[in-house]
């Protein structure tokens, strides 16, 4: 039965790790689509989510199984419950690369972004990528030092996404509402991707440890 168990477990963290890999080359696909206004590459974001949510109603029938069918207690239940959040989150962070998709194809045939702010955004869409592919490494170790690397990859997320808005309060901004309104959800977006990469970071080092602190006794 233990056996059992541990191989589903195994399979089950596979699964949100391939997630989170895909979720990782649509948000750079979709960064992509937004630096050139290239319409095939949004819709082929767009398309491909289609397997996002195949494979996440995938996991959380993977996570019922678990529940149902191993009878798993005391920490085995902490680590699949929070299996349960973990699937959430990987969930949302193909959402989000396929909402900067749909911003692209909404604006096209022009640029959704002024000049000034494509080298926040490349940069943003540069971060989100490793974000998702510390997090896919975290689910597939359960490493909960590594996982707790992952707050400290958003910090300079976070300072790209405050910087951006200095741009935007700028008097010398002459892009107009419409612009700053794309520009302002764009930056949210990459935020909160980062923010689900954090939180997975943190369900692992629950899962682990039974707190959600990175300094927590890794030996529980």
């Amino acid at each position: 039965m233990r056996n059992a168990y541990i191989q589903q477990m195994a399979a089950f963290n596979d699964i949100l790790g391939d997630i989170c890999d895909k979720s990782g080359i649509a948000m750079e696909k979709a960064t992509n689509s937004l630096l050139q206004a290239d319409l095939a590459l949004a819709e082929e974001v767009i398309t491909e989510h289609d397997e996002i949510v195949r494979l996440s109603r995938r996991a959380e029938e993977e996570a019922f199984s678990l529940l149902a069918l191993q009878a798993p207690v005391a920490s085995d239940l902490r680590v699949v419950v929070s299996g349960f959040q973990i699937v959430a989150d990987v969930d949302r962070m193909g959402a989000l690369a396929l909402h900067v998709a749909k911003v692209t194809r909404r604006r096209f045939p022009n640029k959704t972004l002024p000049e000034e702010v494509n080298g926040y955004f490349a940069e943003m869409g540069r971060l989100a990528v490793e974000l998702a592919n510390s997090a896919r490494e975290v689910l597939v170790t359960q490493d909960p030092k590594q996982a707790a690397e992952i707050e400290e990859q958003d910090d300079a997320m976070d300072d790209l996404h405050r910087h951006l808005f200095t741009v935007l309060m700028d008097r010398e901004w002459k892009h107009g509402v419409a612009a700053a309104v794309d520009v302002t959800l764009l930056g949210r977006y990459y935020e909160r991707f980062a923010d689900h990469a954090v939180e997975i970071g943190r369900r692992v080092i629950f899962q682990a440890t039974g707190s959600a602190e990175p300094t927590a006794d890794v030996s529980k």
